[in-house]
């Protein structure tokens, strides 16, 4: 496999593994994404990344300054500390993480080197990790998402991976996937909102459907969210045709209201008065554009999770979780949310088109367009102009601009 072929486009830090055997030492996790958009999670001691370093400043003294120090392009990177403990571990994370960024931003010669690609390609051990100190379990870190890499106060405490237990058994359809039976504990690396978990289920690491796992202590409904039928507006970036009744049948480019969003990946949206399920990985919010390209560059998955519905639990070891609502249930909520905000009338108007048309459609009916100075609804304000009544969120979205769709947004979710 030559260097067109395998190079990485991105490499993101984790966090960090404390492991006992043979002696205590530390290991980081790092997510390497290649060009033909697999993934992969290896570990790599600070030691052997530094000596790495060391060797990439021989190969090209130029790109490291020791010639002309103008001329330095390789990013710095601190020596090890003589003994390293748990928070020097914790606190170098954010420099690792700028490091890693830098490296593989490098020019071609330098970032598709065979040095660089070794360090960074998946090996046995990474698979099937080490065995474990007898008596003492490893540990895992990992750093919360929502923090800055560049500033190392930013960098939340350490966190204990989550144990879930599987409910049904699995089995993968990829390499990227790992089967797991019914009763198996796993950890959870990364929880995904398009419903593919990346988890650890002894010495297999992959990605699973998060519809076949439920925390040990509790019901995995409990950690959902409670429907928000104001909605949160999204596109779609890919068509989906309805599989079961409770879906919906939407194209590309259309917007949409994100009111209930489950873990399963299956969020339930609303178009109009209709509600349904739809992947949420075929969405992304309105304004973030830049983000859902990122993200489609790197897509782990090409196909929806299985919905949470079509698992069999019976072994689940929860008696019963949070009963699951209906779409009647959703859409009846939501219409009666919309009439408290003034988005439709309770009842239908006589003189209007069917209750069950879209607020968008709703645009060329009568009663919400423009009266000129000459018309004269029921015989009312003949010859006097009208003022049209204020359209709805929903009716600005359908006719407005990009921008004006982004400041609606940002304006919402503020």
């Amino acid at each position: 496999m030559n260097s067109e072929i395998s190079r990485m486009t991105h490499v993101e830090l984790l966090g960090f593994e404390k492991r006992f055997f043979p002696s205590q030492h530390y290991v980081y996790m790092l997510m390497v994404k290649w060009n033909d958009l697999s993934e992969k999670l290896i570990y790599r001691g600070y030691p052997e990344i530094y000596t790495f370093h060391k060797s990439l400043k021989e190969m090209f003294p130029i790109e490291a300054g020791d010639i002309n120090k103008k001329d330095r392009i390789i990013p710095v990177l601190p020596a090890p500390k003589w003994l390293d403990n748990q928070k020097s571990t914790e606190t170098r994370q954010s420099t690792l993480a700028e490091y890693c960024s830098s490296l593989i931003n490098l020019p071609p010669k330098i970032s598709r080197s065979q040095l660089v690609r070794s360090l960074f390609k998946v090996r046995p051990e990474d698979e099937n990790p080490p065995a474990q100190h007898p008596l003492k379990r490893n540990e895992t870190f990992v750093v919360s998402n929502d923090k800055t890499r560049d500033n190392t106060s930013e960098i939340s405490g350490p966190i204990i991976l989550e144990s879930y237990r599987v409910i049904a058994d699995y089995s993968h359809t990829s390499k990227y996937e790992i089967t797991l039976h019914i009763g198996d504990l796993v950890e959870i690396v990364e929880k995904s909102p398009n419903g593919w978990w990346f988890c650890q289920c002894d010495t297999k690491r992959g990605w699973v459907p998060a519809s076949y796992l439920e925390p040990l202590d509790g019901p995995e409904e409990s950690e959902e969210a409670d429907p928000n039928y104001a909605g949160e507006l999204y596109i779609t970036t890919k068509a989906y045709k309805a599989a079961q009744d409770d879906e919906l049948t939407l194209e590309t480019g259309e917007t949409i209201e994100v009111i209930h969003k489950l873990l399963d990946g299956w969020w339930v949206v609303r178009k109009g008065e209709e509600t349904g399920h739809f992947p949420s990985m075929f969405l992304y919010r309105t304004g973030e554009k830049k983000e859902m390209v990122s993200e489609e560059l790197v897509m782990r998955r090409q196909t929806p999770p299985p919905r949470r519905s079509t698992i069999r639990n019976a072994q689940s070891i929860h008696s019963k979780g949070r009963q699951r609502i209906s779409q009647d249930t959703y859409r009846r909520n939501s219409r009666r949310f919309l009439q408290q905000k003034g988005g439709r009338p309770n009842q239908p108007r006589k003189t209007s088109k069917a209750s069950t048309q879209s607020p968008l459609q709703d645009w060329n009916n009568r009663d919400n367009m423009p009266k000129t100075a000459g018309s004269s609804p029921g015989g009312e304000l003949k010859g006097a102009p009208i003022i049209p009544p204020r359209p709805s969120p929903e009716l600005i979205m359908e006719r407005c601009t990009e921008n004006t769709r982004k400041k609606v947004s940002v304006r919402k979710s503020s």
